[in-house]
């Protein structure tokens, strides 16, 4: 199949696919569109959000639709980093044996990560950027595709540990969740309070969901919006001679080169989804705020003045 036709048959499937995850999560349009560009961009995803919005429900949904192998790790303030990533046991004829912790899955939803401590957020490290393992001096590589989805709750709560800023880099994505609509809440309850069971088709395979992910890295990009991307994320400095005024007001720290391959990256799969062979401008304003919200330190002036990160970014475009 040419490329050309590649990218009409994943309009089709993710259309579907889309139908598919609406069967069980009503509404959250937005979420599940950000969490399936990072998907097929090859990128992860942070989700920030109160508890009881559906995210493990969402995640699972997703993970069966592409009929992908998903695992949860419940982040608490005692979690080791062999919990995670595996630990060396003796097996009955006293030889070391490598068993496998819950990071070995195509989709790995790391619930919480801000309730624990920063040696164990760091185990994730590796396999989100390497795509393997390290335990004992023995590389272990990850299943792909390969997708971490962490979830965050609000830095207020009680109890949490912020994530390092090197970390946030990581993320493709920062997703906001936020409560449902009035209707949207009812229509949840009905769904949710009766014995009906819904069930998710799996409409994809692992090595489809990889050549899709290729065909989308193909796809070529004019150079006036890969200048555009980079000079979106040069405003974000406060220090360089492109910033914004409202940057230098109100902003600490802008986002680093990760964030203008990101932005390309999620324009193009942006593009895709929508049945076009190149992304524009409009592709990467639409992924930006998800791209860059993360990737801003604000500084007291801003958290005083009610500044949002939103507001700081869609002055920029």
């Amino acid at each position: 199949m040419s490329d050309v036709a590649i990218i009409e048959n994943f309009v089709k499937k993710y259309e579907a696919l889309k139908q598919e995850v609406a069967k069980v999560i009503i509404g959250q349009d937005e979420v599940v569109d950000q969490i399936l560009i990072s998907i097929f961009s090859g990128g992860h995803s942070l989700l920030i959000g109160v508890p009881g919005l559906a995210k493990t429900l969402m995640v699972n949904t997703i993970a069966q639709a592409l009929g992908l192998n998903f695992k949860r790790i419940q982040f608490t303030p005692d979690l080791m980093p062999s919990d995670i990533l595996g630990s060396e046991i003796l097996d009955e004829n006293r030889q070391f044996k490598f068993i496998k912790g819950p990071i070995f899955s195509n989709i790995v939803l790391a619930d919480e990560i801000n309730r624990t401590p920063p040696k164990t957020q760091a185990a994730l490290l590796e396999a989100m950027q390497e795509r393997s393992v390290t335990v004992a001096g023995h590389q272990y590589k990850l299943d792909l595709p390969y997708f971490v989805l962490a979830t965050q709750n609000p830095i207020e709560q009680e109890g949490t540990y912020p994530l390092p800023e090197a970390q946030l880099d990581r993320f493709m994505f920062a997703i906001n969740l936020e409560y449902p609509s009035f209707q949207e809440e009812v229509d949840v309850v009905k769904a949710t309070t009766t014995d009906v069971q819904k069930t998710v088709n799996s409409l994809f395979t692992a090595q489809e969901i990889i050549d899709f992910q290729n065909v989308i890295r193909r796809i070529p990009v004019a150079d006036n919006v890969i200048e555009y991307a980079v000079t979106l994320v040069g405003k974000t400095r406060p220090k360089e001679n492109s910033a914004a005024d409202i940057v230098k007001e109100f902003v600490d720290w802008g986002a680093g080169p990760r964030a203008s391959q990101n932005l390309i990256l999620a324009a193009k799969t942006h593009a895709a989804t929508n049945g076009k062979f190149s992304p524009d401008i409009e592709n990467v304003q639409a992924v930006a705020t998800g791209i860059l919200r993360h990737r801003i330190i604000k500084n007291y002036k801003a958290e005083a003045e009610g500044v949002s990160d939103e507001k700081i970014i869609q002055s920029l475009f």
